[in-house]
């Protein structure tokens, strides 16, 4: 039986001219063979998306939290969507009351609530900028973001109000106001107004342009909607600029995608908001429900009580970053191994003969509707038992997890792939398609896609398997980074988005990320490690000569190698009664314990983040250099070859456990 292919090529090969690389076919998703899903009618703005909703379906429930009853959890309490616009126009005209209007810059700081999908419509309907503000880039990430896009309103979650003044005086330069989303101490009220700016309480603040009535700006589609930042190799946080043609884009193209495959979203799907919103990952899949008139309800902002939310709020699509797969795959796989020699071998039997049939290719709801019925349910349920997809994103998800939940959920698990500069969403894979298994899947139906070689790297985007940085073409992508063109010009190249991931494709047409070009990448939990910086970071470290640090998409934490100084080791080794050379050193427990300790201490000093602790070592007597070809002739590190040798040289030690997953 021949292979099913998921993708057209519309542009042949070009091969390497003038000093520029090769560059491999141009690829579009099959979806979109007879050209692109036009954009919704009567969809100019992400104004609009909500706009349209709430006249299509005004009494449909949209927004919904946990009601608190003598501090235990009850049921959800829902806002229809008449309802949310209500309260919408009211922030949207206080808003315009406190001076910004259209063109301005609003920040939103805090865990995901229905406040925050208020405010942030409430600058969509009057044409201000969404800035999101969130702490995980760093410290100070939040100082920065408020100066860099001139901040002159935020939003903030009550516990994170005195972060935000930990900014002052800094930022008093440009914010004007802060509004809490719930309520406001008397000592933070005299703190803010000590500098001149005004805070409210939420209700307050609802009250302040209610005799005062604000027209609302035309929107056009090339209009910043939003400006997300995203981690930068030099340190600084990049404002990456989404105008409403790139969200309305990626709807339109998510809406073709998911009728393709008979998965269509409708009024009665339900979605269960945890993933930041104010990552873009999160603010597309919300965007998608509220075009569709469906519901988002709202964890209560504790990983440990997550399923507790999920059994009661059943939610129909489930969108995770892989830790929290990973977390649910760990206690599936404990409770099976803790429930008895019988209950083990049934659910084996059962996963193998469903496994197998999927493997022949039979849909996941045909492979073993029995075997559904009386072992798998108890798994369905435990999700709540009406989740009929669950997503994947901001990380690559162990193959193993996949294949595992693919079975055992009794729904389909998807695999996406995208950026903050392409609008998130720009591979996914299908569902019933098994040899999509450890790749990204196909594109979506709105970009075309190619691959660049890298000769460096010895990547061929033309070879028999074709290798090479993704490059990605079409109008969900980003605007640019703002005030920093140098950087937009860097990575935007002829309207190719370059994107610094190296990707192989797969014969049915889906993608597999292989490599990474740049020097960052992103942990386990979805956590971007900068690692040239973190590299001049621990490299202070006295004992220290040389150190290369590495960590990838599977692992939620950081290892290193070190090349330590002789003479501060074999002192320290004096001073401490540790005998042997300094080759027998750089073996001993104690020592690596020593050094793993300084390395502790300079993270703190630095106040680096917690994910960018080391948490392992092994350490080489002999430095990194050309002979074993660990080094450029410039004395830069070249990360795949240290990678590759060190797998070999320290099979039993810290590299171990990466072994599995590359």
């Amino acid at each position: 039986m021949a292979q099913k292919r998921f993708i057209i090529e519309i542009e042949p090969a070009k091969k390497a001219k003038d000093g520029k690389p090769s560059i491999g076919p141009v690829y579009r998703s099959v979806f979109a063979k007879d050209g692109f899903p036009p954009p919704i009618e009567g969809l100019d703005s992400c104004w609009d998306i909500f706009r349209m909703s709430v006249e299509k379906y005004p009494q449909n429930t949209m927004l919904g939290r946990r009601e608190i009853v003598d501090g235990k959890p009850g049921k959800y309490e829902w806002l229809t969507y008449k309802e949310v616009y209500d309260l919408v126009m009211k922030v949207g005209n206080s808003i315009r009351s406190c001076g910004t209007g259209e063109g301005g810059r609003c920040g939103i700081y805090g865990a995901n609530c229905p406040e925050w999908i208020m405010s942030m419509e409430a600058c969509n309907a009057h044409g201000i900028y969404c800035v999101p503000l969130y702490d995980t880039l760093g410290a100070g990430a939040v100082e920065f973001i408020i100066c860099h896009a001139e901040v002159t309103i935020a939003f903030v979650e009550e516990k994170k109000i005195p972060e935000v003044l930990k900014t002052f005086p800094n930022t008093t330069k440009y914010l004007r106001t802060i509004v809490s989303f719930g309520k406001v101490t008397p000592e933070q009220r005299e703190e803010v107004e000590k500098f001149g700016l005004a805070i409210y309480s939420w209700d307050e603040f609802l009250l302040l342009g209610v005799d005062q009535q604000f027209d609302l700006p035309v929107k056009r589609k090339g209009d910043i909607c939003t400006i997300m930042y995203t981690s930068g190799t030099t340190g600084d946080p990049k404002g990456v600029m989404i105008s409403n043609n790139s969200l309305l884009t990626l709807i339109a193209g998510v809406k073709r995608l998911l009728e393709s495959v008979n998965e269509a979203l409708n009024v009665k799907d339900v979605y269960l908001s945890y993933l930041p919103l104010a990552h873009v990952f999160d603010r597309i899949i919300e965007e998608c429900f509220i075009n569709h008139g469906a519901s988002i309800g709202f964890w209560r902002g504790d990983v440990k009580l997550l399923l507790e939310d999920i059994g009661e709020l059943k939610p129909t699509i489930f969108c995770a970053v892989p830790r929290v797969l990973d977390r649910v795959y760990s206690g599936l796989t404990q409770k099976i191994s803790a429930g008895g020699f019988l209950k083990q071998t049934v659910f084996n039997l059962a996963y193998s003969y469903k496994l197998h049939n999927m493997r022949k290719g039979h849909k996941h709801v045909e492979a073993a509707p029995l075997f559904d019925k009386i072992v798998f349910s108890k798994v369905k349920q435990g999700l709540g038992g009406n989740v009929r997809l669950i997503l994947s994103g901001a990380a690559p998800l162990a193959t193993h997890v996949e294949a595992y939940l693919r079975v055992v959920a009794c729904c389909h698990v998807l695999q996406g792939y995208g950026l903050t500069e392409s609008c998130a969403g720009t591979f996914v894979s299908l569902p019933n398609e098994l040899d999509m298994l450890g790749t990204v899947g196909p594109p979506v139906p709105n970009v075309d896609v190619c691959l660049e070689s890298v000769p460096d790297m010895n990547y061929d985007a033309c070879s028999s398997t074709p290798r090479g940085e993704i490059c990605i073409r079409g109008e969900t992508l980003f605007s640019g980074y703002y005030k920093r063109e140098d950087l937009t010009k860097e990575v935007l190249v002829d309207g190719w988005l370059h994107t610094g991931d190296i990707g192989e494709w797969q014969p049915n047409g889906s993608m597999k990320i292989v490599d990474r070009k740049k020097n960052i990448f992103k942990l386990s939990q979805g956590e971007y490690v900068a690692v040239e910086n973190l590299e001049n970071v621990y490299g202070l470290v006295p004992d220290i000569d040389s150190i290369w640090i590495y960590g990838n998409s599977f692992e939620s934490f950081l290892i290193a190698v070190i090349n330590p100084n002789k003479q501060a080791l074999e002192r320290w080794a004096e001073d401490n009664g540790v005998p042997g050379d300094f080759n027998s050193l750089c073996g001993n427990p104690k020592v690596k314990a020593y050094l793993l300790g300084e390395l502790a201490r300079t993270a703190k000093e630095k106040k680096l983040k917690g994910f960018e602790f080391i948490k392992a070592v092994h350490l080489d007597p002999v430095p990194f250099d050309m002979d074993r070809d660990l080094l450029t002739p410039t004395f830069k590190k070249k990360r795949p070859q240290l990678l590759k040798y060190y797998q070999v040289v320290d099979p039993l030690g810290p590299l171990e456990e990466f072994m599995t997953c590359l």
